[in-house]
């Protein structure tokens, strides 16, 4: 009789556990990360390394191979911009592999012609993720197909980090602007600076004044001039 009663009183409290774990599932919901695919924009814009350094991404990053060989094509290549950029975009995938705080996955998915923007749109449908980016056109079309988007420059608008109107900074023109008379430069960021009567200072270094930036959800930019060098002036150090 005795082992009856405890054979019974086991399995009410086998029952009894079942239980607790089932409602404790219901309310709290599983611990199963998200699973974020990061595009090629984000990797050579490089603010997710820093976003991801400080601890606050807690889902997994996933990189597929497709957008890894984007990079290697367009490192490859003979534009000189992109393909620095490219390279600085690969060294970030090997950096962000080293952050603690977050787990980092090289998907190998297969390399076809494929977009690689189509890929990414499949991945995170198929996988209920969400895509990194800073593609604005990228974001319209995963919006379209009910897919959660983290923008990087959507990020950087909410937290307001503009270079102060006044602050100096030596950078090199590398291209012309849309408009005469414009030189083109990019901050150690990836961040576009427009600078006034710099069209004739392609393949130079100069001292710019920053003036004014502009922030929106298709990304970021800033406005300087060149700095008089008769002037005696204390430049900004690059980071």
């Amino acid at each position: 009789m005795e082992i009856l009663i405890l054979v019974i009183t086991l399995l009410i409290l086998a029952e009894t556990s079942a239980l607790i774990v089932k409602n404790r599932k219901q309310i709290f919901g599983t611990s199963q990360k998200r699973k974020i695919y990061v595009d090629t924009s984000a990797l050579i814009d490089g603010r997710i390394l820093a976003v991801a350094q400080t601890g606050f991404i807690g889902d997994d990053l996933i990189i597929p191979r497709s957008v890894i060989r984007e990079m290697q094509i367009l490192a490859d290549g003979k534009d000189p911009h992109k393909r620095n950029r490219a390279r600085a975009g690969l060294d970030n995938v090997n950096s962000l592999e080293r952050v603690e705080f977050c787990n980092v996955e090289i998907l190998q998915d297969e390399l076809d012609r494929t977009p690689v923007d189509d890929r990414l749109i499949a991945l995170a449908k198929a996988n209920h993720g969400a895509i990194c980016t800073t593609d604005y056109n990228l974001q319209k079309v995963a919006i379209t197909e009910k897919i959660d988007v983290l923008n990087v420059n959507e990020l950087a608008l909410a937290l307001k980090d503009e270079v102060n109107p006044g602050e100096r900074m030596k950078l090199k023109i590398i291209g012309t602007g849309n408009n005469a008379g414009q030189g083109v430069a990019y901050t150690e960021e990836g961040v576009m600076v427009i600078v006034d009567n710099a069209a004739k200072k392609v393949g130079k270094e100069v001292e710019v004044e920053f003036l004014r930036s502009l922030q929106s959800p298709a990304g970021r930019m800033f406005f300087a001039k060149i700095v008089n060098p008769r002037r005696k002036t204390t430049a900004r150090k690059k980071k």
